[in-house]
């Protein structure tokens, strides 16, 4: 019934309980995962999760803030982007929370990596996996820069983890993307995203953990599962007045379609 669009199974606080993780899964009827990279040296990881097992898939990408690691180029993420059970690119975009002491204009290096992955994405007709954190503006403009604009010929892809505000979810929908919220819209000072939320119609909805981070209530604070998924999902219920059911069979398909089209395709 329910979809996790965005974990991460590899991390340490993870990796050794996978088949724990399953269980709790499965008698939370959370029966499909993404399996997202982070990094170039982890990506072996994440695809080994994708590979072993049937109901969980895998992207290729550098997440924003990583740094003194292998640099993605459009030739690696090609490579990887092509491997049987990678879905999507991404973990990327911008990051511009922790800036140590550095301008926005020293950040070019980050944007520049942002726009070899929405190249990558756009050869491999695959949609991308969008952070962004302090840098809304840059995100749409680079993506809009780089031919992400909705029309003909884009991927398009989701806004994970949305924290923004409505202004930016009517840009990113505008521009054909969905938009994914995860167990911050159950805190008790999340009031104005769950107003976003309440916006963001419901087939362009997906729901996520972020885990091993961000569990939602009542388990925030705790270490977070793909079974706990469907608390955001309750929580998306109760925003837009319909069943958990309903939210559930939503996202799902919002995903299958996002995600899995391009599989059920070859499949047919």
């Amino acid at each position: 019934m329910f979809v996790d669009s965005h974990c991460h199974l590899n991390f340490p606080e993870l990796r050794e309980q996978v088949d724990t993780i399953r269980q709790a899964m499965a008698e939370a009827q959370v029966d499909r995962a993404m399996v997202i990279s982070t990094t170039l040296e982890e990506f072996p990881d994440v695809h080994a999760l994708a590979m072993r097992y049937d109901n969980f898939w895998a992207t290729a990408g550098v997440h924003p803030d990583t740094e003194g690691l292998e640099e993605p180029t459009l030739e690696k993420l090609l490579e990887l982007g092509s491997l049987p059970r990678v879905q999507g690119i991404g973990e990327t975009g911008l990051d511009y929370y922790r800036l140590n002491g550095r301008s926005v204009a020293d950040m070019e290096w980050q944007r520049e990596r942002f726009r070899t992955h929405i190249r990558a994405a756009r050869q491999l007709g695959k949609p991308l996996v969008i952070h962004t954190r302090s840098a809304s503006e840059d995100t749409l403009a680079i993506l809009r820069e780089e031919g992400e604009d909705g029309s003909a010929g884009s991927v398009g892809g989701v806004f994970h983890c949305f924290t923004e505000t409505e202004a930016v979810a009517r840009a990113a929908l505008d521009m054909g993307f969905h938009i994914s919220f995860s167990g911050i819209i159950t805190f008790r000072n999340a009031q104005d995203l769950r107003d976003v939320a309440a916006f963001v119609p419901m087939d362009r909805l997906l729901i996520e953990t972020d885990s091993p981070y961000l569990a939602p209530v009542p388990y925030r604070g705790k270490i977070n599962t793909p079974a706990y998924v469907p608390h955001v999902a309750s929580q998306l219920a109760t925003i837009k007045q319909c069943t958990v059911e309903e939210v559930g069979r939503a996202t799902s398909r919002n995903f299958e379609l996002l995600f899995l089209m391009e599989q059920n395709l070859e499949k047919a």
